[in-house]
């Protein structure tokens, strides 16, 4: 592949055209073959599609918000800087040749007019980070062509004599030939030549993203800056790749639980298509057949299906058609994948785990190409899907309908990056709190922060969701919609939705929460001596281990009812369990002694393979679960219950720890795993107190420790952010990646597992984060000290029980689980009067023993017999 030529060009953002030297690197356009050669030729059919906020297919519009459809027309409908609309399907290839461009223009802003920084045009050989167009689409710097607030043609720094009247649309035609661009400007009613201006490039051969452009860079107004038709791309430079559409079906994701379906086909912006229909196919016999017509969100534009009864024996393929009648006639579009094959009671269960998801990387195809080589079964996207920064030109809060498309244009990257991951395998997303434009977020039961004193750490200090509850909901619909049916769907605050809930596929029960939705905001809960700012204590003599029965929330009366009832329900073949949640119950993080935020974090030097850090300590940050300690520790009570492991997202450090209450490790182990793209790399880099033991061969920072709050944890695994040596180190020297969690059912043992995004699983199967894997038995997730066991259970007679354990003195559940040994002796903590239940799937009762206490000779038998079968 030929190194790109470093193309001279106008920058993001600028105020006066000027250059700018693009990195240098491939652009992933392959050379032209016949195929290409035939679609080598481009244009626009913007006037056969209705009025709407979305430009089609073939394009990518920055924002998505500013282009929009209107009277036949692509308009730019904000007077802002750097608007561009990149044709997907079309580019320059890395072969030499020539190419032509040509559009017919209108300047609409009025205001502009005479301002010798605004222009509109075309964007040549744009690149962004990396050789793949929708780096270029999203992030894409070239040189740009086109016609001045005063009239003039511009190239570049160049800019034309003659003075065009921008009173009426004209057409802007662009020639390359060699080293030498011609652009004329162009009568649109007579042909008249209005204007022309030539450029020399140092270097013809040029390669990349062609797109449109309007600059204008004055205080962003409502009003329309320019409207652009019939683009034309043609010429023997040109490639195409109708493969590379984005659109009008974005993406698409599902889960099975129970045997219920549930699927959400992301749209693009044609919900006001009139007539248009979305159905749901099955592809049966070798014919596909429709299941179910549905209509899209008109804010999140999302569409969801439901099918009950589904027969998960076979994969079975499955696609999306939307059909929307156009002026042309009824056009049909489809988005494919498969339902895949629920795993067997005996095959083992493979989880990807994904979270922390900045634009770093973007598209992050590494991420795409290295993931599906583990065969995953499933995929969990743990938060942060997205940042507030994602795609440039930060956040927009309102009007409502801008803002939905704002976050739209954010998730629909994160598609981009990820659907191939979760095509053909089902996916579980919880949205954390840059999902919802925090940076912080204690949701306080859905309760409004206040924004009137600034949107950052003054409006989410005071608790609760800073954007309106429209738009919170619609953030967790596009997300969330396709889960299993909410646990309790009643509504929180403001009308604000819910969604934990369980979800059991492939035996493995999961417990999926909302760990910021209920969670007290410590600046209202914690005295004000505590000087709290965005989650962190500023008064170094507050002492917030002396305030552990602080009356806070963590996750709220109704989620811990759900917990409670989760660890106890085995039914229909659940074998193990575990908890996915937004953040981990403890703070696995170091800063530099005396550091009172973390906002520091960014700026941290990077350590060298094998350098320890020093003048390290704890953090007390209470965005993570390890605060409000009372009620870290109530959930981790209940979670043990069930011998869940307990997997999130949210800290941008790789880690497995053993959650202790009491003593260390009385409680299940945790996994949190790696950022995709690091924007916080945090750091554990204790100090090692005399007599510290590590674990058996593995580094100082491991062992037993007590995290800020004096939370007790024990590390087992860490992957600390060190220098890689790899380009570039923004994302590589940050240890981001992803994890992998297997759950054996017949051996009752959990592989966890962390890989470098860039490590190729098969050409490097020893490739993971130092320290892993890590493997476990379900039964150290409950590893809490015995004093001894009840009476043995003989169930020599049962096929994979479950026993449950309940204290008769208290009436409260020890714990649950389904058992594949013939015999069991069940543990006990305390000395008490122990009920024993047993009972198989489909039994219409279970087996129940009264009365039972402390074996202490291990003597005694209770032999299980079967149960009838319900009717």
């Amino acid at each position: 592949m030929k190194r790109r030529h470093v193309v001279k060009a106008i920058a993001l953002g600028s105020i006066t055209p000027h250059l700018l030297v693009g990195a240098s690197s491939s652009f992933a356009i392959a050379p032209k073959s016949n195929k290409q050669s035939a679609l080598a030729a481009f244009q626009s059919a913007w006037q056969q599609w209705p009025n709407m906020p979305w430009v089609g297919p073939e394009y990518w519009g920055n924002r998505l918000q500013d282009w929009e459809i209107r009277n036949g027309r692509a308009v730019c409908v904000i007077s802002d800087k750097n608007r561009s609309l990149h044709c997907l399907t079309h580019q320059l290839g890395t072969e030499p040749g020539e190419f032509a461009l040509e559009v017919k223009l209108e300047w609409i802003n009025a205001a502009a007019k005479g301002m010798p920084e605004a222009y509109a045009g075309f964007r040549l050989a744009a690149k962004g980070k990396f050789p793949d167009y929708r780096s270029a689409a999203v992030f894409g710097q070239g040189l740009d062509a086109g016609i001045n607030g005063e009239g003039h043609l511009v190239i570049g720094e160049k800019k034309g004599t003659q003075e065009i009247s921008l009173e009426s649309e004209m057409t802007l035609h662009l020639q390359v030939k060699g080293n030498e661009i011609q652009l004329k400007a162009l009568d649109s009613d007579n042909g008249k030549l209005l204007g022309m201006l030539t450029y020399t490039q140092p270097n013809a051969n040029c390669e990349g993203n062609l797109a449109l452009i309007t600059h204008f860079p004055m205080e962003a107004t409502g009003s329309p800056s320019v409207a652009f038709s019939d683009w034309q791309i043609s010429g023997d430079k040109i490639v195409g790749a109708l493969a590379q559409e984005f659109g009008p079906i974005c993406f698409a994701h599902y889960t099975l639980h129970r045997n219920t379906l549930k699927l959400a086909a992301q749209l693009a912006p044609v919900d006001q298509v009139p007539g248009m229909e979305v159905s749901l196919q099955v592809k049966k016999n070798g014919q596909w057949t429709s299941l179910q017509q549905a209509k899209p969100d008109p804010l999140g534009r999302v569409v969801h299906f439901r099918q009950e009864n589904w027969n998960a024996e076979e994969a079975v393929p499955y696609r999306v058609k939307l059909d929307l009648p156009l002026k042309s006639g009824s056009q049909s579009y489809f988005y494919e994948g498969s339902i895949a094959r629920e795993p067997s009671s005996e095959e083992k269960v493979k989880m990807a785990v994904f979270s922390c998801n900045a634009d770093y990387g973007f598209p992050d195809q590494e991420v795409s190409t290295h993931v599906p080589k583990h065969q995953p079964d499933l995929a969990v996207f743990l938060g942060d899907q997205f940042y507030e920064s994602t795609g440039g030109f930060g956040i927009q809060t309102s009007p409502l309908e801008k803002s939905s498309l704002d976050y739209l244009r954010k998730w629909y990257m994160f598609g981009w990056s990820y659907r191939e991951i979760f095509r053909h395998i089902p996916s579980a997303f919880i949205p954390d709190d840059h999902d919802v434009y925090h940076g912080n977020v204690w949701g306080e039961a859905g309760k409004s922060a206040p924004t009137d004193e600034g949107w950052g750490y003054v409006a989410q200090d005071q608790g609760g969701y800073k954007m309106p509850p429209e738009w919170v909901n619609m953030v967790q619909l596009t997300q969330t919609g396709h889960l299993p049916d909410p646990y309790d769907p009643s509504p929180v605050k403001q009308g604000i939705t819910t969604y934990y809930t369980d979800w059991l596929y492939g035996g493995i029960s999961f417990a999926i929460l909302e760990d910021r939705k209920f969670k007290s905001a410590p600046k209202n809960v914690l005295p004000e001596e505590a000087k709290v700012l965005n989650g962190f204590i500023q008064n170094p003599e507050f002492d917030i281990k002396a305030h552990y029965d602080v009356d806070a929330d963590l996750l709220g009366e109704r989620q811990l009812e759900f917990l409670e009832h989760w660890s106890s329900d085995w039914s229909q073949g659940a074998e193990m369990k575990a908890v996915l949640s937004q953040t981990n119950f403890c703070t696995v993080a170091t800063l530099p002694k005396g550091s009172i935020i973390d906002s520091i974090v960014p700026k941290l030097p990077i350590p060298k393979p094998g350098e320890y850090v020093s003048g390290d300590a704890p953090t007390t940050d209470m965005d993570s679960n390890g605060w409000p300690q009372k009620g870290r520790d109530e959930a981790l009570r209940l979670i043990r219950k069930a011998f869940a492991l307990h997997v999130a997202g949210d800290q941008h450090l790789a880690s497995v720890v053993h959650y202790g209450v009491e003593e260390h490790g009385d409680a299940g182990f945790a996994f949190a795993g790696p950022a995709l793209n690091n924007l916080f790399p945090r750091r554990w880099w204790p100090e090692v107190p005399a007599g510290h033991v590590p674990l058996p061969g593995r580094p100082d920072y491991t062992g037993n420790f007590e995290d800020g709050f004096g939370n007790k944890l024990t590390v087992h695994a860490i992957a600390n952010p060190h220098v890689s040596g790899r380009e570039p180190a923004l994302i590589y020297d940050r240890a981001t990646g992803y994890g992998m969690v297997t759950f054996d059912k017949v051996q009752k043992n959990i592989r966890i597992e962390c890989w470098p995004r860039y490590v190729d699983p098969e050409m490097n199967p020893n490739g993971q984060y130092t320290g892993w894997p890590v493997t476990i038995s379900q039964q150290d997730n409950y590893a809490r000290a015995s004093i001894g066991t009840l009476p043995e259970l003989d169930l020599s007679k049962c096929h994979h029980p479950i026993v449950q354990v309940v204290d008769e003195d208290t009436g409260e559940l020890v714990y649950s689980l389904r058992v594949r040994e013939t015999s069991f002796r069940p543990k006990i903590f305390k000395e008490s009067n122990y009920l024993v239940r047993v009972w198989e799937d489909l039994q219409s009762r279970e087996q129940v023993f009264p009365g039972l206490a402390l074996d202490v000779h291990n003597e005694k038998l209770l032999a299980v017999n079967p149960l009838p079968l319900k009717a």
